[in-house]
């Protein structure tokens, strides 16, 4: 028989377009000769769906909804993830349909409450199995979580099941999908049964799902592969041994990998949000240049606006690759000089100033005043200001509050500076928009006369490597020494990651592309004396 796998885009809350989606690949899918639609893990309203699970009333409105569209299915059967309300008690659950109606409901057994998931504040923790027949073969389900640990395969083995369906809503992150097949191979290494696995795609504020869809046999060999960061239904059939077999679409190296992911993130946050276009600071530096990249990648020239704001210290060199780079990727562009409005600033600000010298306070006006224009363009026009710094920075607090951090979204939160740099080179390498000039100058943020990165910060191959290690790694500062970071370096960088959360706290949301970002997963105090220091 010949099953489907919606590996589809949802809009969180937004209950009628979900459930006309389903409706709509479940019928693509029967005409395909396929008796059985998987869709992805809360399919009908979106993941994660978080404090919304606390209202009565959505509750009601996915009931009412889940009711509605088993009315509409017909010639075939379609697996539905949804929040479920029984006897008092919430579930993350997928249910059955077929015929008109819902046949059978299955609560997700173990509930993630790590990282960016929340599960266990908003659902109970389901006890059952669901097996069901289907042309002589016997389905076992599973929700996401379930699979990464023996019980519920086991259980539905036990009930019977000669295949396992599951379905998840699992975000994005580096390496990610080979740790889904390593729990997924760990599963049929110990039932022996093929596995079928449908995962969502589609940005989720700063989540992004990389869909990945595949199927294993029994032998735990690949045997069905989706695309990453794509909408697709895809036809998966089972062999006389049960063996699933499709399409083995190719999946993409590591930094094409983190691009799409940072285009989607980028995409649906603008359009779900309903915001008409961006616009940026682009500085012509390294940073405003990869963003202004993306969010042509992501959303056209016609829907980006590029405003460069130069100060008295910005490099003629800076002006000029600027103005290249908005006349390659054709966007608007506009050039606003700050430099009156900060000698005003100054001279207002003079008479308290008197008797002290010059130091960041002046660089930081700069930066204010940049981020005042732009939300003021923002206000006008409608459209969302991009802020552009990235992971190596917010770590060390080398950014402007009310200034650079000024904006709705980061595309580059979650990159450090070295993946900047790769990430740029990686975007160049499939057609120049990036004068070469950004890419070999040394970064400086041009607040001061002759002002470089460096000046202030580490080099960013040791800034970057002692931030994974603390952050990403949970590393104390003796693990890192020991791993040959000068301790120096090791001590300045973490202190300035401790002393910086207020700064983070204030940050727009941006793409997670790994397991610690600074969001969901990053719940650090402001207010703390405790240093792990052993």
């Amino acid at each position: 028989m010949k099953l489907a796998i919606a590996q589809i885009n949802c809009v969180l809350g937004d209950l009628k377009a979900n459930a006309d989606k389903i409706l709509s690949h479940a019928e693509e899918a029967r005409i395909a000769g396929a008796m059985l639609l998987l869709t992805p893990e809360l399919s009908l309203c979106g993941y994660p769906p978080e404090d919304l699970l606390l209202r009565e009333g959505f509750f009601s409105a996915c009931r009412k909804a889940l009711n509605e569209l088993a009315a509409k299915i017909s010639g075939i059967s379609v697996i539905v993830g949804h929040p479920h309300e029984q006897d008092g008690r919430r579930y993350n659950a997928a249910s059955l349909l077929q015929d008109g109606k819902v046949v059978a409901t299955y609560c997700k057994r173990l509930l993630p409450n790590y990282s960016v998931f929340d599960e266990k504040r908003y659902f109970d923790r389901g006890d059952g199995t669901l097996v069901f027949e289907l042309s002589g073969i016997r389905f076992g389900v599973n929700i996401c979580e379930d699979v990464w640990e023996p019980e519920a395969a086991r259980e539905a083995y036990l009930a019977g099941a000669q295949v396992l369906l599951v379905i998840n809503a699992s975000p994005y992150a580096l390496q990610k999908q080979e740790s889904r097949y390593e729990a997924v191979r760990r599963r049929i290494v110990e039932t022996g049964m093929p596995v079928v696995y449908a995962n969502m795609v589609g940005g989720q504020d700063e989540l992004v799902f990389d869909g990945g869809s595949f199927a294993m046999d029994g032998s735990g060999s690949l045997t069905a592969q989706s695309a990453l960061f794509d909408e697709c239904l895809s036809i998966v059939e089972l062999s006389e041994d049960l063996s699933p077999e499709g399409d083995l679409v190719a999946l993409p190296g590591e930094d094409e990998e983190i691009y799409r992911a940072l285009c989607l993130g980028l995409h649906d946050y603008i359009g779900k949000n309903g915001f008409p276009g961006v616009l940026l600071g682009l500085s012509g530096g390294i940073d405003s240049a990869l963003t202004l990249a993306i969010a042509v990648d992501a959303l056209g020239a016609e829907r980006v606006h590029a405003v460069m704001m130069p100060s008295p210290y910005t490099a003629r060199i800076s002006l000029d690759d600027a103005r290249e780079m908005a006349d390659i990727l054709g966007v608007r562009y506009d050039e606003f000089s700050i430099e009156p409005i900060f000698q005003s600033y100054l001279e207002t600000l003079k008479p308290s100033f008197v008797g002290r010298d010059p130091d960041t306070t002046e660089e930081n006006l700069q930066a204010r005043i940049r981020g005042n224009l732009l939300m003021a363009l923002s206000n006008k026009f409608g459209a969302l200001v991009l802020t552009t710094g990235n992971k190596s920075e917010m770590s060390v607090g080398y950014a402007t509050l009310y200034g650079d951090m000024s904006g709705g979204f980061s595309v580059l939160k979650d990159l450090s500076k070295m993946q900047v740099y790769r990430l740029s080179k990686y975007r160049n390498s499939k057609g120049r928009v990036i004068p070469e000039r950004i890419i070999t100058r040394p970064p400086s943020a041009e607040l001061r006369p002759d002002q470089l990165d460096q000046d202030s910060l580490p080099p960013y191959e040791v800034l970057d490597a002692i931030m994974e290690c603390y952050v990403e790694r949970n590393l104390s500062i003796p693990r890192i020494i020991a791993l040959g970071y000068p301790e120096a370096d090791v001590r300045r960088v973490v202190r300035l990651i401790r002393i910086s959360e207020y700064k983070r706290r204030q940050a727009a949301v941006g793409v997670r592309i790994t397991e610690r970002s600074y969001g969901k997963d990053w719940r650090y105090p402001i207010t703390v004396r405790y240093q792990d220091d052993f």
